[in-house]
């Protein structure tokens, strides 16, 4: 090799060296990132989501907050009034000119077809977990669950219009009402919706219970109910009270399916078959009636954080019960 071709050669070979530090071969392809590299992209990805998430979720809890209390700090609403008045009527207004905001009827209201709803759908849920976990567990991996699981994907308004057409049907028939609609059916349409919510999460717990607990009871003579009552339920107990939480906070936010049933009566319910309404279908069906920034628009912003606040407050009685679960553990 004479001087001009190694000269020309270690041309070439100095123009490569900052293409190799930029991380190509000597082919023109990218090399491969280290492991070093590909933790910090990592760690950038998931970090971004992470704070988007919580952006996310503090800008929700801070938008409604503030439309929230601006009907108590700018428009002169009293919190005693708007807890425990009995009148709920935007459209008419008191001697002073200040709309009727009592929304204790809506509170009452929502937590009564919560409540029932939950007393409803808990004992079926749990005796269909036990079976399917404890009686017949080849049943229940292979066609109970799916098939519960697909309760799941239909949506609200097939179970209003089935409660419409049927439950209320079943009403006036069995006890002479007149429509039909009120806080009785609008409980058992909640209970059929979240079924599915807590009978899931009731197997998922049911399964979770150490098989070694269920061998040392029958080891010792029990039977197996006794096992189940005596032993089985009071380790998962934690976990079956998470999923009854679910779903009553399932049944307190839910919208459709209650309005098309409930009757939308926004007073003090007199009985179990008297039409009322809830704190989400007076939103659903008020919220776009009046202009934002009046008093009527910042009161129904007020119903959504008491929504709001509500379920919060079930999410944390969740969080306070894992723990206790864990330190029991």
């Amino acid at each position: 090799m004479d001087a001009a071709t190694a000269t020309a050669a270690m041309a070439v070979s100095a123009s490569r060296r900052p293409l190799l530090r930029a991380g190509f071969s000597a082919k023109g392809s990218r090399r491969p990132m280290s492991k070093r590299q590909l933790e910090r992209v990592g760690l950038v990805i998931t970090g971004a989501c992470i704070l988007l998430v919580t952006l996310v979720v503090a800008a929700l809890i801070i938008m409604v907050s503030v439309k929230g209390l601006a009907a108590f700090a700018h428009d002169g609403v009293s919190p005693l009034a708007f807890f425990t008045g009995t009148t709920w009527a935007l459209h008419l207004t008191d001697s002073t000119g200040m709309p009727y905001t009592g929304a204790l009827p809506l509170i009452v209201t929502s937590f009564t077809v919560m409540v029932l709803a939950t007393a409803i759908a808990l004992p079926v849920a749990l005796g269909s977990a036990i079976f399917a976990v404890e009686i017949s567990p080849d049943f229940g991996r292979r066609a109970f669950q799916p098939v519960v699981e697909l309760l799941v994907g239909i949506p609200s308004v097939v179970f209003g219009l089935m409660g419409y057409r049927v439950v209320a049907g079943a009403m006036k028939v069995i006890f002479g009402s007149a429509t039909g609609l009120g806080i009785l059916p609008a409980a058992i349409v909640l209970a059929v919706m979240i079924l599915p919510t807590i009978t899931t999460f009731s197997i998922d717990a049911l399964r979770a219970v150490p098989a070694s607990l269920r061998q040392g009871s029958l080891a010792l003579g029990c039977t197996q109910w006794q096992t189940i009552w005596h032993v089985v339920l009071h380790a998962a107990r934690p976990s079956l009270i998470t999923a009854a939480i679910l779903g009553m906070t399932r049944a307190f936010g839910e919208t459709l399916a209650v309005r098309m049933v409930i009757g939308g009566i926004e007073a003090m319910p007199a009985g179990l078959l008297a039409p009322a309404s809830t704190i989400t279908t007076t939103l659903t069906t008020s919220m776009a009636v009046y202009a934002d920034g009046s008093l009527q628009a910042d009161a129904l912003w007020t119903l959504g954080l008491v929504l709001m606040a509500m379920s919060l407050a079930f999410i944390l009685i969740i969080h306070k019960v894992g723990k206790g679960r864990g330190a029991h553990a």
